[in-house]
């Protein structure tokens, strides 16, 4: 019923029968289903709270991209509304940008790639994005050699920063998952 990036963690609901598949289908219309994400971000925010409210749209459709299913913020684009909240802010006397936060991402649209894409607008990249982090052609790189020290260096992570924590459908039921552990360990101040 919903969807994840692939290198996105967390709660998926999958809907077993046909009537359970219309149900939450229609729940999903009404916007009657909430979701919520954690995200390691680099940097420190200067706000607390805050909303992005700006539209998405192919890359691809406005100038050239290498990358076929990268997003861009666009007039032409469909309408996308995050609600952003810092959670906890991180010091990491390890790494060469010591300042991480944990931001709680409340989608209000469900567009391909928003949250990794309105975080980045908002000088907030989420750590190991490979297509919307420091350097897009650090996925490229990574679809090339896989996993190496290069990428490990820049990214931190072998994958973005990104866990579906809530699912709830309004006054009936709510499902939680805690950050997995490579994202916990990476919040503990362990790379």
């Amino acid at each position: 019923m919903n969807r994840l990036d692939r290198e996105t963690s967390g709660l998926v609901l999958v809907a077993k029968t046909a009537a359970a598949a219309r149900h939450f289908g229609l729940l999903m219309q009404r916007h009657s289903l909430g979701k919520e994400y954690l995200a390691i971000v680099w940097g420190w925010p200067q706000w607390a709270h805050t909303m992005v409210d700006a539209p998405l749209d192919r890359q691809s459709k406005h100038q050239h991209s290498v990358i076929w299913l990268k997003q861009m913020i666009h007039s032409a684009g469909a309408p996308a509304q995050t609600e952003f909240f810092v959670e906890r802010r991180i010091r990491k006397p390890s790494s060469s940008d010591d300042r991480f936060s944990i931001i709680r991402a409340i989608p209000q649209t469900g567009r391909t790639h928003q949250i990794r894409l309105h975080l980045a607008s908002i000088g907030h990249p989420i750590v190991g994005d490979k297509i919307y982090g420091p350097d897009e052609q650090l996925y490229l790189r990574f679809i090339e050699a896989g996993w190496i020290h290069e990428l490990e260096q820049k990214l931190l992570l072998p994958r973005h920063a990104l866990h579906s924590s809530k699912l709830a459908i309004d006054g009936e039921r709510e499902w939680t998952s805690a950050l997995p552990a490579d994202l916990a360990q990476f919040c503990s101040g362990r790379l």
